[in-house]
């Protein structure tokens, strides 16, 4: 999920991993593809905040091993590798 921070330019993601998750990582192209740990939130949801320039944003949700989109977020782009990145556009 994508949802705007309290600042102009900051965005929150969250994501609720369907099985127990240990850790969870947010990676993207604003950071260079290197994943940013998430933190674990009460209700058992994974969410980071990160400042972002206005434009288009592609990124995913690394969960051990597997890189996935956003599953409560339907805005995509194909990526090289033949599957898709999430997308968010800051104003």
């Amino acid at each position: 999920m994508v949802a705007k921070g309290k600042k102009k330019g900051v965005v929150q993601f969250s994501i609720k991993p369907p099985s127990e998750a240990i850790q969870v990582y947010l990676a993207g192209a604003f950071k260079d593809w290197q994943p940013i740990p998430m933190r674990k939130q009460k209700d058992g949801s994974f969410a980071v905040e990160v400042a972002l320039p206005a434009g288009k944003h592609e990124y995913k949700f690394v969960l051990g091993n597997q890189w996935i989109t956003d599953p409560d977020h339907n805005r995509c782009a194909p990526n090289p590798y033949g599957s898709l990145n999430s997308v968010v556009q800051v104003d």
